[in-house]
């Protein structure tokens, strides 16, 4: 029998941390009341000092393979952070759901048969079963999915809002609201608002009245181009395809190619998803993706005649003052003016050959392609490659500055998404332009001067003043880069061929996916093809079940094939009479479903009501757990507002743009809508860093099982690592399936513990920064509970090993010290020094003979946020018989935080001399004697003191005659 059956090890860590994760959900511990609505509690809510805290965490997606350690790095954090702030007395809101729709679960079931719901729910199982063995104090009750029916129906309820909803621009004094389109419709009958294409909106037919209120609405139908994948027969988003222009899934060839597609105006709020951020407390580097990925630029829109046409090529350019340098025009080959631009016939007498492509006529040349533009990718298009592609149109146009004609290129290094999908080349001033010049023996003009030593082979990409830019009724010429851009917008404008505008980078989002797997539309289409949104009576439009979730592939390379979705099976379920107000009718419903992102645009608001049937959250309770603050977050602009939101969201960087973007849309239009008293969906954002692991790869590159690899020492004391007796190498990245390198949870919580694992992972440095999975290396943490547990338990009898007496002076000063700093690394999410605080802590009480109650209990009220089972075990064996969860943080007592000795520098004419231990509350008089007193000052002021600068405690500067 053991000498120590009650020490600490991984089986009684596991013993105590089920049952403590047992009562706690019996008892229901971590639950938070709300004001109102199924789960409320209003004397409950009114009983919490610290007010409101809505914790979150970014939506996981239920993979199959389950969780490997690098997954709770953030969920641990969160946990940390909600248990320190429900022990100041706050009311924390902290549940977990998952973001399950999504297409792993739908290939699963192309391969297998089973019905992806099946995969789903129980991929959720085993992820609940792990994240409830790790001990987080969530809100069970709140924990939704987006596949449940009862979640994607007010999904659907959105989608019909946003589609009822148009962007006034300028309302709420130019910055722009949503408004229901119903506003839109009583603005043109009653003539307040006109067409502003001159038709009389009382003439219009209703399919075009229909039409015309279509080009408002906030989600529309449009063709749009897209990644079109026959291989797989759906579009791909942008990031579904690899830079070589092939589907990440399968590795078919994708077709930029026009379909018709639901898309969401999100450009409309472009300004203030901007100007928005600003009033965020985000981290910086996330504000400048977002920036990045909308693109505002200032710059003028400018007309240039099609030669022979009355048409002409609008482009927009943010440097207006280069016109004059602009020697062709380059168009995108999905541009709609191709098929106007181009000559029938030969081409013209005057065509360089290697402007052809090699082809006989111009619309053999832009055909072949264009054909070969669609089969890249926009990252590859936009690749910063010296040789560039292209073919002359055989058309002309006539730069409106000079009057002269230059020829129209096709090339795909332009985007038809970015701008109007045309520029005007200037290669003296465009590095890009500049080669492809060089490649096409095409003229270039310098419009501003080169700085000395400029490189002549370059274009020249910097200010200078401006040159070659005048004509009979303007000159630049001398003129810097801004006041040269002021006068030819202003030139442009009085001309009639130009204006001042602003464009963006940011598209329009398109929301159609041929997919099973995914919430579908609320929306059903008549004869004409004209969409109805369903009300809300009618919700949720469930999944039918089809006997084959997969898109029907198509040949490869047919890129004008038209997607058939696994919906378009469902032949029953895909038409249906219905009495939408006009009697019963016939409609077929849209084949489509919503992308993976719809549901995490909003779930972070169903957390808040998850059982109202009525609506998909209570107003009351979104003001209280996200209304805005009286105080807006720190750096906002004079006099903002504060946005409200969720107080603190942890997630990868790795969702800057897209799901952070997306969700900022979907909530400013249920704000402006009234739905929401909140402007933002996330008042303050922490990214948190990676787990990193080692991976290993034999002579074929193929990776091999990490656990399998043997490390030898050689000789030389250099590493090297075998599998099976054959060298690999290492190499350092991420943990995942695919680089074998995984290492679970469970794995952990066998062999350690799940507080020890809590402890490792908040212990191996800064939140914010990746580091590198060292099993090895958690041993520490575990001795640092140990000790925990030592200073408070016998090991031989398992009772309290505490005194009641007093604590000595220094025991107290150490204790309040690290209660004062503990306290700040929580509420700063510097977990790591927390847990070094802690560590010195414990290892001072270790050396007492006994440790008195008042200590021991303090060190398990610090310690309970990140070993929380453990904490609770030692509170009940010292006494206590309710959870310590809402027990008060420990409070550091002033007296014992003032120093009483610091180190006091001695300077002699400026430079140091001398240090010396002196009180912490000495006077100036005193350690100016002191200083003067010294050896070393004594023997450098032998001829005077001219001064005496004092700074007591911590400075003395002797200044010698």
């Amino acid at each position: 029998m053991s000498e120590t059956p009650h020490r600490y090890t991984p089986e009684l860590a596991g013993q105590i941390e089920t049952a403590w994760q047992d009562r706690w959900e019996e008892e229901g511990t971590f639950r938070a009341p709300n004001p109102a609505g199924s789960l409320a509690e209003p004397e409950a809510v009114a009983n919490f000092a610290g007010g409101p805290l809505y914790i979150l965490d970014m939506f996981p997606y239920p993979s199959g393979a389950g969780l490997h350690v690098g997954h709770p790095l953030g969920y641990i954090a969160t946990d940390v952070y909600g248990r320190y702030q429900r022990m100041l007395g706050k009311n924390v809101l902290h549940a977990l759901g998952y973001d399950a729709f999504g297409l792993p679960a739908e290939q699963y079931a192309v391969q297998t048969g089973q019905h992806p719901r099946k995969t789903t729910e129980d991929n959720i199982v085993t992820m609940r079963r792990q994240l409830r063995r790790l001990g987080l104090a969530h809100d069970e009750r709140r924990s939704v999915a987006t596949t449940d029916t009862d979640f994607y129906r007010w999904t659907q309820w959105i989608f019909v809002q946003i589609f009822n909803a148009w962007f006034d621009p300028d309302a709420d004094s130019g910055r722009g609201l949503a408004r229901h389109i119903d506003d839109l419709i009583a603005e043109f009958d009653s003539g307040a608002r006109v067409l502003s294409d001159g038709r009389d909106w009382s003439g219009l037919s209703a399919a075009d009245r229909a039409a015309v209120i279509d080009g408002y609405r906030l989600a529309y139908v449009s063709d749009a181009p897209v990644n079109w994948c026959p291989g797989l027969g759906t579009v791909l988003a942008n990031e579904e395809v690899t830079a070589e222009g092939r589907s990440d899934i399968g590795n078919y060839p994708v077709f930029r190619r026009n379909m018709r597609q639901w898309k969401m105006r999100i450009t409309a709020y472009a300004d203030r998803l901007l100007d928005d951020l600003e009033r965020l407390d985000w981290p910086e580097k996330v504000k400048v993706m977002q920036r990045n990925w909308i693109g505002r630029s200032q710059g003028a829109l400018i007309a240039f005649p099609i030669v022979g046409s009355g048409t002409s090529i609008e482009v927009f350019t943010t440097r207006p003052d280069t016109l004059f340098g602009a020697t062709f025009m380059v168009l995108a080959p999905e541009h709609p003016l191709l098929d106007e631009i181009v000559p029938e016939g030969d081409w013209p007498q005057e065509t360089n050959p290697s402007w052809t492509g090699g082809e006989p006529t111009p619309h053999a040349a832009v055909a072949a392609y264009a054909q070969t533009a669609a089969r890249k990718s926009d990252i590859e298009r936009q690749a910063l490659v010296k040789d560039k592609t292209g073919v002359f149109t055989g058309g002309y146009a006539t730069n409106p500055a000079n009057g002269e004609r230059i020829p129209v290129f096709v090339a795909d290094y332009v985007l038809m998404g970015y701008g109007t999908g045309a520029v005007m080349a200037v290669p003296g001033q465009d590095q890009r332009d500049w080669d492809f010049a060089q490649t096409f023996a095409l003229p270039i003009v310098r419009t501003v001067q080169p700085s000395a030593g400029h490189d002549e082979s370059m274009a020249f990409t910097g200010a200078g003043p401006a040159i070659n830019s005048a004509n009979a009724e303007i000159s630049l010429n001398g003129k810097e880069i801004d006041e040269a851009k002021a006068d030819m917008i202003a030139w442009l404008q009085a001309q009639g061929l130009g204006e001042g505008t602003t464009t963006y980078k940011l598209r329009d989002w398109l929301f159609s996916r041929q997919r099973y797997w995914g919430e579908p539309f609320p929306i059903v289409y008549d004869d004409a093809g004209q969409p109805h949104v369903l009300p809300a009576s009618m919700l949720p439009v469930e999944l039918p079940d089809v006997e084959d979730y997969s898109p029907q592939a198509l040949d490869p390379d047919d890129e004008l094939s038209e997607p058939i979705p696994p919906l378009a099976r469902a032949t029953d379920w895909a038409q249906v009479e219905l009495d939408l107000g006009e009697g019963l009718t016939t409609y077929r419903r849209e084949l489509n479903v919503m992308p993976q992102w719809a549901g995490s645009c909003w779930y972070e608001l169903r957390y808040l009501d998850p059982r109202n049937s009525a609506a998909f959250v209570d107003p009351d309770n979104e003001a209280y757990w996200m209304g805005p603050r009286e105080t807006a977050v720190a750096g906002s602009p004079p006099a903002a507002r504060d946005v409200g939101g969720v107080a603190l969201y942890v997630g990868g960087v790795e969702h800057a743009v897209l799901h952070l973007l997306y969700a900022r849309f979907w909530h400013k239009v249920l704000h402006d809508l009234g739905h929401v008293a909140s402007e933002e969906p996330f008042r303050r954002l922490f990214n948190q860093g990676y787990i990193q692991a080692f991976a290993y790869r034999d002579a074929r590159g193929q990776t091999v099982p990490a656990e399998e690899v043997q490390e030898h020492l050689g000789a030389d004391g250099e590493l090297s690592w075998s599998w099976q007796g054959q060298p690999v190498v290492r190499e350092y990245g991420k943990m995942g399936k695919s680089l074998k390198n995984v290492v679970t949870p469970d794995d952990m919580y066998a062999a350690y513990g799940a507080d020890t694992f809590r402890i490792y992972e908040m212990s191996m440095g800064p939140l914010d920064q990746s580091k590198p999975w060292e099993t090895r290396a958690i041993v520490g943490s575990q001795r640092f509970l140990q000790r925990v547990w030592r200073n408070v338990i016998d090991e031989v009898t398992g009772a309290a090993r505490v005194s009641d007496g007093p604590m000595d002076t220094a025991t107290a000063r150490v204790l309040h010290r690290t209660i004062a700093a503990v306290a700040q690394d929580y509420a700063d999410l510097s977990f790591n020094t927390a847990i070094a605080r802690l560590t010195e802590l414990s290892n001072a009480l270790t050396r007492l003979d006994v440790v008195p109650r008042e200590a021991a209990q303090a060190l398990v009220l610090m310690v309970a946020p990140l070993a929380p089972h453990l904490a609770e075990e030692l509170w009940s064996r010292l006494g206590h018989e309710q959870s310590l969860a809402r027990e008060p943080f420990p409070v550091a007592d002033p007296a014992f935080l003032v120093e009483e000795s610091v180190v006091c520098v001695v300077q002699i004419g400026g430079k140091v001399r001398e240090r010396i231990e002196v009180p912490a509350d000495i006077g100036e008089a005193e350690l100016r004697d002191r200083a003067l007193a010294l050896p070393k000052v004594i023997a450098a002021t032998a001829d005077g003191v001219r001064t005496v600068i004092v700074r007591a405690p911590k400075l003395v500067n002797v200044v010698p005659l």
